[in-house]
């Protein structure tokens, strides 16, 4: 959620170089890229003492076996590394780990950041490697003390948090019924995973490389090896929640009420939204709130828009300070959110994509108000896994395939996971007529915004 470095990527992002294409046309100031050129710029001392620039993933790994193999994941996704160029390599000499090919030397002189190229790339990755290759000789005898586990233990490659969310959730569904009848190696292009935490992740994976302007990818074996990786997102969701509710007036009543009951401030909230719907004789809960719009950008927007500036607009606010009315608020945010989900969707199936299931992993894909609205919103299905905590079962995945209990990560995947309760969409026609008629208010808050910017750039001028 780091946005300080706004105006290196805007900066990075002029240069107009071939790696851009790999990342939806624009790198995000959530990069790496844009981060380091802005701690060169700021925090030079640092700059100049550092051996190794890594991923939360990569340097967990290199603290347990010792081996400073990257993962492609983490060199994909976040950091310009050029997989399909990586893979070119390894069909030459058949392995899945290899002397880093994926650099594009070329981009890191252009945007002032050659000095990571020194040494063979060692500064940010001399090897790289598939997700869940075994790295060195596993657990050193130090970590697997600090762990409490055997020396030796097998370590997998590793992935982003909510990548392994993906590799934990993508499979669950596969004794459920697509609406489509496809080939089973096409099967999970129908597919989409919703790692919903701080933040949202969209992962939907295809056979074919797919340039979508506005969403991260195409990413070669970056979280399933031989697919390509569509990664939308929304940098605030979870977090957005968070800040609706906590900094409303209501907020201490309904959390006190909430810890004497042991349950969370947002079972209370969808308790009072049933009261209200029934108290209101309304046809639906979603039309509670028929004069609240939320634009949820207030971290601005990662996906479709990749408009880092964009602000959070709320439509529909009066001198209420009620516990219903911070109800109202929450169920108008919740649906801000899902809107932006189905406008990713959208999107990235106007592009090529065929996306027809949505699956759900993380602390949000637990508050059924926000899976069914999510189900309604974007007329889709929703599978939740059996496994609540796929994070840590996508790990256990990259262990598994270390450890050459199966013969890939896919294998692993199919073995391991399961689909647990199945949320459909709403078929009720005045719902999905509401939620068409929010919708477009949803985009329009959006057009709004950049007329006044426009309006106000040409007032400073």
């Amino acid at each position: 959620m780091d946005h300080r470095a706004v105006s290196q990527a805007e900066r990075i992002n002029a240069c107009k170089s071939t790696v851009l294409q790999y990342c939806g046309g624009s790198l995000s100031p959530e990069m790496q890229a844009p981060k380091l050129l802005w701690v060169k710029e700021n925090l030079q001392e640092s700059w100049s003492l550092v051996c190794r620039w890594m991923d939360l993933s990569d340097w967990l790994s290199f603290r347990a076996t010792g081996d400073d193999t990257r993962s492609l994941c983490t060199t994909v996704c976040k950091w310009t590394y050029l997989g399909h160029a990586h893979l070119e390599l390894a069909k030459e000499k058949d392995t899945l780990s290899m002397e880093a090919c994926g650099w594009d030397d070329d981009f890191w002189e252009e945007i002032g950041l050659g000095d990571l190229l020194d040494g063979n790339h060692g500064k940010i990755g001399r090897s790289v490697a598939f997700p869940g290759y075994p790295l060195g000789s596993g657990l050193t005898p130090t970590a697997a003390k600090e762990l409490g586990l055997l020396a030796g233990t097998p370590v997998g490659t590793a992935l982003i948090d909510a990548h392994a969310g993906g590799v934990g959730t993508m499979e669950s569904v596969s004794e459920i019924e697509s609406k489509h009848q496809v080939a089973d190696e096409e099967a999970i292009c129908h597919r989409m995973v919703l790692v919903c935490g701080t933040s949202t992740c969209h992962m939907a994976v295809s056979c074919n490389k797919l340039f979508i302007p506005g969403v991260w990818g195409p990413f070669w074996s970056a979280m399933m090896p031989g697919y390509w990786l569509t990664e939308g997102g929304q940098s605030a969701t979870g977090a957005l929640l968070d800040h609706i509710v906590g900094n409303h007036p209501a907020a201490p009543l309904i959390a006190n009420r909430a810890a004497s009951q042991s349950v969370s401030i947002y079972e209370i909230l969808n308790k009072i939204l049933e009261s209200m719907m029934q108290e209101r004789k309304a046809p639906f809960l979603s039309a509670l709130t028929e004069d609240i719009h939320v634009l949820p950008d207030f971290h601005g927007n990662r996906s479709p828009i990749a408009d880092p500036k964009s602000k959070g607009m709320i439509c529909g606010l009066t001198l209420d300070t009620s516990e219903k009315q911070l109800a109202l608020l929450y169920l108008a945010t919740i649906q801000g959110i899902a809107y932006g989900t189905r406008h990713i969707v959208e999107h990235c199936n106007s592009q090529g994509h065929k996306i027809d299931t949505l699956l759900a992993c993380g602390g949000l894909s637990k508050n059924p108000l926000y899976v069914q609205e999510h189900a309604d919103i974007v007329d889709c299905q929703i599978v939740l896994p059996r496994e609540s905590e796929t994070v840590l079962l996508g790990a256990a995945i990259l262990g598994a395939v270390a450890a050459k209990k199966y013969t890939g990560l896919h294998e692993a995947m199919r073995a391991l996971s399961a689909a647990g309760q199945v949320i459909h969409a709403s078929k009720e026609e005045k719902l999905k007529k509401y939620h068409e008629a929010k919708y477009r208010i949803f985009k329009s808050l959006y057009e709004q915004q950049l007329l006044q910017r426009s309006i106000m750039m040409q007032a400073l001028q």
